[in-house]
């Protein structure tokens, strides 16, 4: 064969193949760059204390609301008793003013009768003083009885005003007792770590006499609810997908068995950078030193997968869609 025909036939060759590659890709979309993907969720406790117990193991499976930690709660039962003890004082001072004040208001209805009959005792002396009918000194015990049941009156009016006032004042300590108690109340419970999902135990590090931190995770669980398969596909393959377009899935955990999925999400963005992938993922452009095209997550679901059927979070898995 001629050098010309040789380099003819190569050329078809390269030509043929790209074309059948062409071809085949727009019937049938595989990556081996997949993997099975779940929620870990980290666990962390909302009060600080020492661990009293741990009621699971490594790699247990859980159920939602199952204990899992108990930290200790003496500190925290003492706070609430005293909490108790403040609303307690607190609802007796409301009752106390509350029964002053129910006082003042009889003492009121007293003095102001007693002031309405010395202001008409006196204003019927005054005139009977005006026609020389009683002597001067009886006007003037009249004007003093006046003055002292006014007095009076005043006095029980300001009584009823600071009974009001202490029960205002009294009521809103009452109202801080209840809402510290809640709160006492509230981190007593959490001394109880309980499972928020149904999910395994990964990694348990945990241990009777540790110290349990705020806010800090303590243990880490992989959701059993969430699992999924994410692969990532060359961005000349992406067009052509569509929520809930079928895919079959072959689990390196499972190898010769396929499972179908349907697409549950395309991404429409990643990071380009390493350093920025925070809210935007990142998917290396680079398999060892072959630079590969820009690829986004494609995020598929199991459909009827069987009951027996095991997932681990992180394992390899490759994927065949049919867009």
């Amino acid at each position: 064969m001629t050098r010309p025909r040789r380099i003819g036939v190569a050329a078809a060759a390269v030509f043929f193949a790209f074309a059948l590659y062409e071809i085949v890709t727009s019937f049938v979309a595989y990556t081996a760059d997949a993997y099975v993907q779940s929620d870990l969720i980290k666990l962390a406790p909302q009060v600080t204390g020492h661990i009293l117990a741990v009621h699971v193991t490594d790699n247990q499976s859980v159920a939602e609301g199952d204990l899992l930690v108990t930290i200790d709660p003496t500190l925290f039962q003492l706070e609430v008793e005293q909490r108790k003890a403040e609303v307690d004082e607190a609802r007796a001072h409301v009752a106390a003013d509350q029964d002053l004040l129910a006082s003042s208001r009889d003492s009121l209805t007293e003095v102001a009768s007693a002031a309405a009959y010395a202001r008409d005792n006196q204003r019927r002396l005054a005139v009977l003083a005006k026609e020389q009918d009683v002597a001067r000194a009886e006007l003037d015990q009249a004007d003093d009885a006046l003055r002292r049941a006014d007095a009076a009156l005043e006095g029980a009016r300001q009584a009823i005003a600071q009974a009001q006032s202490d029960i205002t004042m009294h009521q809103a300590a009452q109202a801080r007792a209840t809402a510290a108690l809640a709160i006492a109340e509230w981190r007593l419970a959490r001394t109880r770590l309980v499972a928020p999902t149904t999910g395994t135990i990964n990694n348990l590090t945990v241990r009777v006499g540790d110290t349990a931190e705020a806010n800090v995770p303590l243990i880490g669980i992989v959701d059993a609810r969430a699992w999924r398969i994410v692969a990532n596909y060359q961005e000349s393959f992406i067009r052509s997908f569509e929520i809930g377009s079928e895919a079959w899935v072959w689990l390196d955990s499972e190898p010769w068995t396929l499972h179908r999925a349907k697409i549950a999400g395309i991404a429409r963005g990643i990071s380009r950078h390493p350093a920025s992938a925070a809210l935007l993922p990142y998917v290396a452009p680079a398999t060892d030193w072959i630079r590969l095209q820009r690829r986004f997550p494609v995020t598929l679901t199991l459909v009827d997968p069987p009951e027996d059927l095991k997932l681990y979070m992180g394992a390899d898995a490759r994927v065949v869609i049919l867009p």
